[in-house]
């Protein structure tokens, strides 16, 4: 059985796909934060999981990580002062959130007997909590603190977004949501992850089905 921290958007579904593609029994797992787009990001993940459903997938497991009391004022809680489509990588870092999510889920599935946990972690991540000195270091963690032993792994640490889209065929990324502005159930088509939504499907020639509140923008990421 193999864990994934999983979110519903492009990167880690198409993950999904693929674990399962390989025969790979999955446990999917959501960790949620508080932040101010989770409400439809989980939607979407339940969705997605929905349509995959197979006898290889466990159910969604929901967990809680709340971060009110470390990020208070954030854009990411409040909503004010989203990072718009114009904006870096960097502008978008929440901090020690990879290390939260994924400690969590990670001792989720070592108390339940599951040894593997899967990140959908991109190459082109520009964060010191992404790189594979971090991940050994929470592993390492993990383990020295609890056992059964657990493995973190990353199968796309050496791929790009667009290598990733263009192993996507067959996977229901209409179903998936990346925004952090959501307008009701849409994509408000203006942050800098709906931003970096529409040129991944560009740069992978592949049609993006997605519905944006604001559709006349010109992506030039």
């Amino acid at each position: 059985m193999t864990g994934l921290l999983f979110s519903g958007g492009l990167d880690s579904t198409i993950l999904l796909y693929q674990l399962l593609c390989k025969g790979r029994e999955v446990q999917p797992i959501y960790v949620r934060a508080g932040l101010g787009w989770e409400s439809v990001e989980f939607a979407a993940a339940e969705r997605v999981v929905n349509n995959l459903r197979s006898s290889q997938l466990g159910s969604l497991v929901t967990l809680q990580m709340p971060v009110r009391d470390l990020y208070a004022a954030h854009w990411s809680m409040t909503g004010n002062g989203v990072p718009g489509r114009n904006t870096t990588d960097e502008a978008v870092y929440l901090p020690g959130r990879n290390g939260l999510l994924a400690y969590k889920a990670g001792l989720w599935c070592q108390l339940h007997g599951v040894d593997r946990l899967a990140l959908a972690v991109l190459s082109e991540n520009p964060f010191r909590d992404a790189k594979v000195e971090f991940f050994q270091s929470l592993e390492q963690t993990l383990n020295a603190g609890m056992l059964p032993a657990i493995e973190i792994i990353r199968p796309f640490a050496h791929l790009s977004k667009r290598q990733i889209m263009k192993q996507a065929a067959g996977c229901p990324l209409h179903l998936t949501f990346s925004c952090l502005a959501p307008s009701g159930d849409l994509h408000c088509g203006n942050c800098n992850k709906c931003a970096e939504r529409r040129s991944a499907f560009q740069k992978a020639g592949q049609a993006d089905h997605t519905t944006y509140a604001m559709d006349d923008i010109v992506c030039t990421k």
